[in-house]
């Protein structure tokens, strides 16, 4: 997979490149989901004077918007959030890894990690059987960042005595002027430091118990 930075395409070579790649997904669904990523975030899209990313992405290549977005959250989830190999990406395949997203995105990095080893050594059909069990097991039961979610933005809406929209619009305020890629590898670092604490497991332990 290239990386769109170093490569510094120019806006006409990555819209060839879109052209190029939709014929060939299976093989380049990772750097076909980079590509879109980067036109959609950087608002390329509107060097070709498309006001929105949807109407860029059906009139001008005939892609889907729903499918163009499953392309980019799936390089996102695994490639900037998990930083998994393409390698092993490309073994198991575009849709599998659809099929395990649900559970890999609310989840802790090591419990994500099965599921990739899961949906590498098994059939589409034994992933979905798999799937289907693990959907029954855990239908009342909370994700980790939902618990730890939960449980802090109450914290910060009582210390702020406020509610939860005005505590958005505090939130808002806070973070209008940072630097968000900055902001989003601290939130990635100290996410990994939190999981690998063991912090997060009991606190999902003690919350489910209180149920």
């Amino acid at each position: 997979m290239f990386d769109i930075n170093e490569t510094k395409q120019s806006p006409e070579e990555q819209f060839m490149a879109i052209e190029r790649l939709k014929n060939a997904l299976q093989e380049n669904f990772i750097t076909f989901g980079q590509i879109l990523s980067d036109v959609k975030r950087k608002g390329v899209y509107k060097l070709r004077g498309y006001k929105n990313f949807k109407e860029f992405i059906e009139k001008e290549y005939n892609i889907a918007s729903s499918f163009a977005t499953k392309l980019i959250d799936t390089y996102e989830l695994y490639i900037e959030e998990l930083d998994i190999d393409e390698s092993t990406l490309n073994a198991i395949g575009f849709d599998r890894l659809n099929m395990i997203k649900s559970f890999v995105k609310d989840t802790e990095i090591t419990i994500a990690e099965d599921w990739i080893e899961e949906a590498k050594e098994k059939s589409t059909p034994e992933l979905r059987e798999l799937i289907k069990e693990e959907k029954e097991k855990n239908k009342k039961s909370k994700s980790f960042k939902e618990v730890f979610a939960e449980q802090h933005v109450e914290k910060m809406r009582v210390f702020f005595n406020c509610s939860a929209k005005e505590l958005n619009f505090k939130m808002a305020i806070y973070f209008q002027d940072m630097d968000l890629e900055s902001v989003k590898q601290d939130i990635k670092d100290k996410q990994r430091q939190l999981e690998q604490s063991g912090d997060f497991a009991g606190m999902f332990t003690d919350a489910n118990k209180n149920e």
